[in-house]
């Protein structure tokens, strides 16, 4: 099965005719609308398509595509993945995407910032983005899926966009593990709607771990595992341990728990996402709990740091790694 790429855009193109945004500006190569040939005849736009060539199968899942069982996996799959890259995931849980799978973003346009950003997330996602008038022989092997970092630790401060940056990493897995460590909510609308947004967010494929114990997770948890995130967790073991007061044997209890999540850290098995606060850009807190959140938190984020293959900062939805 042989497979033409005439253009690969969203149906306006890119960059999109007289648009001011600062994507369609900055675009160096324009694509042309997604418009594709297996073996010389034209895909249909509309629907989801499954085409087969010579004993090929192809799948063009358009937006709105909702994978469900078929006959094996495909050996082609065009996918736009800004739409909802979440679908991916379900497509490899279902065994109808493999490692034997060519995977191809379609619809490509100026809801990815830059052609940079848009090489970022289809490599973690495991898709390839083609130029204009790329044959692809589906003949041919896959390129092999590059092998994610094991622990990565994301910081941020508040409404910095570092959730969504850990979750968006995640999206094309086929199976997650999220671990929401914060209080329940209970009596608290606000932070209730808080926990509803976060959940409707998330795939709906997903489980979720309503838990603060991180190092039983990390020690028998093999799918991934998104940890959001670690500032709920030292306040909960600050609670748990009784350490506000700062009395000597609570603190001491606080550090035993924080030693076991560094141990678990450093010996799991599982990939690893954790999202954690940067506490230390603002002002000396002005009480007591605060300097003391501020503190055990700032340690536990220098120590799993060393620990990890990959750290970043996330500033207004903008990626910062930190090298070693």
């Amino acid at each position: 099965m042989e497979v033409l790429f005439e253009g690969t855009a969203g149906p306006l193109g890119r960059p999109v005719p007289g648009c001011p945004c600062a994507s369609c500006g900055r675009l160096p190569v324009p694509r042309r609308p997604t418009r594709v040939l297996v073996d010389g005849r034209p895909l249909p736009q509309d629907g989801f398509t499954v085409v087969a060539a010579d004993g090929g199968r192809l799948l063009h899942a358009a937006p709105g595509f909702v994978p469900g069982p078929a006959d094996g996996p495909y050996d082609v799959v065009l996918l736009d993945v800004l739409d909802r890259p979440e679908r991916l995931g379900l497509l490899r849980r279902l065994g109808l995407v493999t490692g034997r799978t060519h995977v191809v973003a379609v619809g490509i346009d100026h809801r990815v910032p830059s052609e940079a950003e848009l090489e970022r997330r289809l490599a973690l996602w495991g898709v390839r983005a083609v130029p204009d008038g790329t044959l692809l022989d589906a003949r041919g092997p896959a390129p092999a899926r590059p092998e994610p970092p094991r622990r990565t630790l994301l910081l941020g401060g508040s409404r910095s966009g570092k959730s969504a940056e850990a979750e968006l990493r995640l999206l094309a897995e086929p199976e997650v593990v999220y671990a929401a460590t914060g209080p329940s909510g209970d009596g608290d609308p606000e932070w209730l709607g808080r926990i509803r947004a976060h959940r409707e967010r998330r795939p709906a494929h997903w489980s979720t771990a309503e838990t603060t114990d991180l190092a039983g997770l990390l020690a028998e948890t093999r799918s991934p595992l998104l940890v959001d995130g670690l500032g709920t967790w030292v306040t909960a073991v600050l609670d748990g341990c009784g350490a506000w007061d700062r009395a000597p044997e609570a603190l001491a209890r606080v550090e035993a728990r924080c030693d076991e999540l560094v141990a678990a850290w450093r010996r799991t098995r599982a990939r690893v996402v954790a999202v954690s606060d940067e506490v230390g850009l603002g002002v000396v807190p002005a009480t007591s709990g605060g300097r003391l959140f501020r503190d055990v938190l700032g340690r536990l984020n220098q120590r799993l740091a060393a620990e990890s293959e990959e750290v970043a900062l996330v500033v207004a939805g903008r990626l910062l790694p930190l090298p070693v």
